[in-house]
C-alpha cells in the first residue's frame, strides 16, 4: 500500500474548514484595520526573478529562498520568502510618481526553505502594512498604533511591542565606542545572544552596559540614557519615548536595544509584535530604505509584516459555529435567495436522507422562515 502520496513535506500544513474560517476571518480583520487607515492593497506574484528581491533591500538572504531556473527566461527564479521586498519593487517602479508618503498593505503566502529555531513552519500567511518616503517618528508611531490594532481587531489579547535599535553597535562603533571594522558583526552577534563573556572575548567590553538595558520599557530606556556615550543615541532615545508615549496604554512596552534576531534589513528602529497566549513573535517591524527606489537614491520606509499562523490556532477552537439554514428538498427556492441576500448560510438538501445536523447545519427553512434545530 502506498502511503507516501498523502505526506506533505516538513513545514507544510493543510488548513481544515474551522482553521481555513478563522484564518480567513483573522486575515480580513487585519487588512480591515489597515484600510482604515487609509493603507492600499496590493498582490504580488508568488515567484519573481531573485535578483529582483535579492537586491531591492540590504540584508535580504536569498538562501532562505527556493530558487530554480526559469525553462522560458533561463534566469534563476525564487518563491518569495518576504512580500515586504516586493512591496519596495512596486513602489520603486509602478507607482514610482505616487504621492509620498505612500501607503500600501498586503496579505499572502509565503515559503522558506528551512523553519526558524524549533518552530519547523516553512510556509506562513503573513500580512503587513508599509509607509513609504518616510521613516520619521510621526510615521514610526502609526505603524506601531496601527499594528497593535489590527492585531487586536484580529481578537489577540495582552499584545507587548519590545522595541530595538537594529543600527546600535554600527552607530556606536563609528565613534563613541570604537571598533576596527572587523570586529562589529562579533560584537553584534554577542549582544544578540545576550553572552557577556563572549562579548568580552570579542572586544567589545565597553559594549557591556548594554546588556543591563533591557525589560520595561521606561526603566530599560532610562538605562540606556544613562550609558549613551557622548550622545551618539540621544536622537534615537528621543524617538523611542515620543514613540512609546503615543502607544502608551494600548499595549505592553519593552526595550531591548541590541536585539537583532529577524533585523536584517531595518534601520535605526524595529519592534517585535507579543500576545499573550501565543508562542513566539506575531510579527516584526521597523525602518528601512528601498536601495535605488527615487531616481537612483535609496527611498527612507517603515512597516511591519504580521504572521498570524500562530495566533489562527489559538483561536480556531473557540471559533464560533456560523449560522447555517438547510434547505430541505423542494424547499421555496425564492425564499432561500431572499435569506442569503440578507446574509444567511444555506446547505441545500441533495437526496432524502440528508442530515441537517450532521451536515453542520443550524436552522431548517420551513416555509418561508428560518427555523432552529
Amino acid at each position: 500500500m502506498d502511503t507516501d502520496r498523502d505526506l506533505l513535506p516538513e513545514g507544510l500544513e493543510d488548513r481544515l474548514p474551522g482553521s481555513a474560517a478563522c484564518a480567513t476571518r483573522v486575515a480580513r480583520a487585519l487588512m480591515d484595520v489597515m484600510d482604515s487607515h487609509g493603507y492600499e492593497r496590493v498582490q504580488t506574484p508568488t515567484i519573481e526573478f531573485e535578483k529582483s528581491m535579492a537586491s531591492r533591500m540590504a540584508g535580504v538572504q536569498p538562501r532562505r529562498m527556493f530558487r530554480f531556473v526559469d525553462p522560458a527566461s533561463l534566469r534563476m527564479m525564487a518563491l518569495r520568502s518576504d512580500i515586504t521586498v516586493q512591496v519596495g519593487r512596486i513602489a520603486a517602479t509602478g507607482l514610482a510618481g505616487a504621492a509620498r508618503p505612500l501607503r500600501l498593505c498586503y496579505a499572502g503566502q509565503v515559503l522558506i526553505i528551512k523553519g526558524d529555531g524549533l518552530d519547523p513552519t516553512r510556509e506562513r500567511l503573513q500580512v503587513g502594512a508599509e509607509l513609504i518616503g518616510t521613516d520619521s517618528v510621526a510615521a514610526a508611531a502609526e505603524l506601531v498604533a496601527m499594528g497593535i490594532e489590527a492585531l487586536q481587531a484580529a481578537g489577540a489579547t495582552g499584545i507587548s511591542v519590545d522595541f530595538t535599535l537594529p543600527d546600535l553597535v554600527d552607530t556606536l562603533a563609528e565613534k563613541a565606542m570604537p571598533l576596527a571594522p572587523e570586529l562589529i558583526e562579533a560584537v553584534r552577534r554577542e549582544l544578540d545572544a545576550k553572552d557577556a563573556g563572549a562579548l568580552v572575548a570579542e572586544g567589545g567590553e565597553a559594549y557591556l552596559p548594554l546588556l543591563t538595558a533591557i525589560g520595561p520599557f521606561e526603566t530599560a530606556i532610562e538605562r540606556l540614557a544613562a550609558i549613551d556615550a557622548g550622545g551618539a543615541l540621544s536622537s534615537r532615545i528621543k524617538a523611542l519615548r515620543e514613540i512609546a508615549a503615543r502607544v502608551a496604554g494600548m499595549a505592553r512596552l519593552t526595550l531591548d536595544p541590541s536585539e537583532r534576531h529577524g533585523f536584517e534589513y531595518q534601520s535605526w528602529l524595529g519592534f517585535t509584535f507579543y500576545a499573550d497566549g501565543i508562542r513566539g513573535t506575531l510579527g516584526r517591524g521597523g525602518t528601512y530604505a528601498i536601495l535605488g527606489a527615487k531616481g537612483g537614491r535609496d527611498e527612507p520606509a517603515i512597516g511591519f509584516s504580521l504572521f498570524p499562523d500562530p495566533l489562527i490556532d489559538a483561536l480556531t477552537p473557540a471559533e464560533p459555529q456560523r449560522d447555517t439554514l438547510f434547505l430541505p428538498l423542494g424547499h421555496d427556492a425564492e425564499a432561500a435567495a431572499r435569506l442569503r441576500a440578507i446574509g444567511w448560510r444555506t446547505v441545500a438538501a441533495l437526496c432524502a436522507d440528508c442530515d441537517a445536523v450532521a451536515l453542520g447545519c443550524t436552522h431548517r427553512l420551513e416555509g418561508t422562515e428560518a427555523v432552529r434545530l
